[in-house]
């Protein structure tokens, strides 16, 4: 069963692919397919993010064989975007793996789900994108603690793509009958412990570690032990 299945690790829309390369190396030495797609996006296309985001991922696995199943995997702000990947895909999906990840609900934009997650917080952040910032902003010195190896924090810094207003605001489609496969929710930090609850309320399986949002980048052997264990 293992060696028909693809995992394709897919990074937040508000970082790069290197979230997910140490995993996918892991996963390559333990004889299983892996890919980790770039999520492309132009703010001057009529498309809205998420449609663009999802069409890539799809065009970069249309050289994977079509009898290889895909296990989608998300980390962080991915998570909304499952639903729509899987809907431009010409092929099944095995299973859904959501790491640190948001949860999507149906016409919500990113900025509804942190409002279900924490209303104050969010309402704070929506003002401050009302007033022309763009999120995230993180410096080599934000993230040292949860990414210690400088090398890897550099090159996460210089993937950071900070989004506006326009991007938090636009609602997510969640296509009728979804999921359609088996899901699994993976948390590291507190950040995400909401939609942990929400997962585990859902009866799927989930799993915890007392970590970092991109501890991929700081132990990805444990985190690859947890992908497959939930596959």
């Amino acid at each position: 069963m293992r060696s028909k299945l693809t995992y394709v690790l897919i990074h937040s829309p508000l970082v790069g692919p290197l979230t997910w390369e140490l995993v996918r190396k892991e996963l390559e030495q333990r004889g299983l397919d892996a890919v980790c797609p770039t999520l492309l996006d132009d703010p001057r296309s009529d498309q809205p993010f998420w449609k663009q985001q999802a069409e890539s991922v799809a065009k970069s696995l249309l050289s994977i064989p079509a009898e290889r199943r895909l296990v989608l995997v998300a980390h962080s702000g991915a998570g909304p975007l499952l639903p729509a990947i899987r809907q431009v895909l010409d092929r099944p999906v095995a299973a859904y793996d959501f790491v640190d990840a948001g949860l999507p609900r149906n016409n919500l934009s990113r900025l509804d789900l942190m409002k279900l997650e924490d209303p104050h917080w969010a309402a704070e952040f929506q003002q401050t994108l009302m007033q022309g910032e763009r999120f995230p902003t993180w410096s080599e010195a934000d993230l040292r603690e949860i990414i210690p190896d400088e090398t890897l924090r550099q090159r996460l810094v210089a993937e950071i793509q900070p989004r506006a207003l326009a991007f938090f605001s636009e609602p997510i489609p969640v296509f009728a009958g979804w999921p359609d496969a088996r899901c699994a929710y993976i948390q590291f930090s507190a950040a995400y412990a909401w939609d942990f609850e929400q997962a585990r309320l859902a009866g799927w399986p989930v799993y915890e570690l007392d970590a970092g949002h991109f501890h991929m980048l700081v132990d990805p052997q444990s985190v690859t032990k947890l992908l497959v264990e939930a596959v």
